[in-house]
């Protein structure tokens, strides 16, 4: 949206990328972006229903050719029928030890005549020493969306802005402390999951920031498929088993703490991704977001099934619960479990 100004025309939208360092991922869309006129201003209720509209009916353009460069390594992949371009970057050259956020290069060249487009984002690969990643939810995780109410849920997906959403109490300082670790120098990975659709990925980067969550690569949205005449968005129930999979593989034997809601089928998921990958989910933590004597049983039935592991899976009724088990469990400082408990009474007073 921003990178047009409401001027239209085609648009190269790179999302931020994750790696390891054999291989690097990075995923994007190009498209057309409708021309806004010259009534709808900068700013205020007129512009924002406009750039909903237009994130709404974005036309992916086909068949471009997408060059990507990271440090000394390219690649040029082609655009899918809507737009989207999924880079697979094999790392023959290094990327330096002393970051983990490394910049890629993208040039892309429309059929329609018009000039070449140039952008960048960037690729996260974590530190050597990393002990651990976190894999995290977002609706009704981190920020509250109401998935139980689908229509409720499709207001605050396409509608509402960044600053009107709401984080959860002591979510920042709980991510925060899990980011940095025991030691306070961690930089471990945080990727974070959502059922919602790509169109929002603007909308999620700017809500991270706002409320200082740390950053990760917000790769792991999807593509609804929503027309007109197909207003509700195609079912994904493999979606979220699939990621987490794919990241448990990527970085190899690392151990992995999972972060959900009771809302939808996280704990389900998470549980037979345990199941599947025995020793490497060190602990599942399920934000209760609703108070049902049935989706409690069942979460103590999930809970039984995996209690013969390694791994522990906590219902908290709050972020100070999941911050004071990962403090138990050596996942954060005793500083951060402070920072947690002080954000969390800030917030609800």
């Amino acid at each position: 949206m921003k990178s047009d100004r409401g001027r239209g025309g085609p648009v190269v939208h790179p999302y931020r990328g994750y790696g390891s360092a054999r291989e690097a991922f990075l995923m994007g869309r190009v498209f057309r972006q409708t021309r806004l006129g010259r009534v709808i201003p900068r700013y205020g209720a007129l512009r924002d229903v406009a750039d909903v509209a237009r994130r709404i009916v974005r036309r992916g353009l086909p068949d471009v050719e997408v060059h990507v460069t990271l440090g000394g390594n390219d690649i040029t992949v082609t655009t899918d029928h809507e737009g989207y371009f999924n880079a697979k970057l094999a790392l023959h050259e290094p990327l330096p030890l002393d970051t983990s956020w490394h910049r890629a290069d993208l040039h892309v060249v429309t059929h329609d005549g018009a000039e070449p487009i140039h952008s960048f984002t960037d690729v996260y690969i974590p530190p050597e020493d990393t002990d651990l990643l976190v894999i995290s939810d977002i609706d009704d995780t981190v920020m509250y969306t109401g998935v139980a109410d689908k229509l409720r849920m499709l207001y605050r997906l396409f509608v509402k802005q960044a600053h009107q959403r709401t984080a959860f109490p002591g979510v920042a300082a709980l991510y925060q402390a899990l980011y940095v670790g025991q030691s306070e120098e961690a930089r471990r990975p945080i990727l974070y999951v959502s059922r919602g659709p790509w169109s929002i990925y603007e909308m999620l980067e700017e809500f991270f920031q706002m409320n200082d969550i740390p950053v990760g690569p917000i790769l792991f949205l999807r593509e609804w498929g929503i027309t007109w005449r197909r207003p509700w968005p195609r079912r994904a129930e493999e979606h979220k088993y699939a990621l987490i999979t794919r990241m448990l593989e990527l970085f190899d034997d690392l151990p992995c703490v999972l972060i959900g809601d009771s809302g939808q089928h996280d704990p389900e998921v998470y549980t037979r991704i345990v199941k599947d990958h025995p020793g490497r989910v060190k602990a599942i933590y399920i934000r209760r977001v609703e108070s049902r004597a049935d989706r409690e049983r069942a979460i103590d039935l999930l809970r039984e099934e995996i209690a013969h592991t390694d791994c522990e899976l906590q219902l908290a009724a709050d972020s100070t619960a999941m911050a004071v088990h990962a403090h138990d469990r050596g996942f954060i400082s005793e500083k951060g479990l402070q920072a947690v408990r002080r954000d969390s009474r800030e917030e609800t007073i």
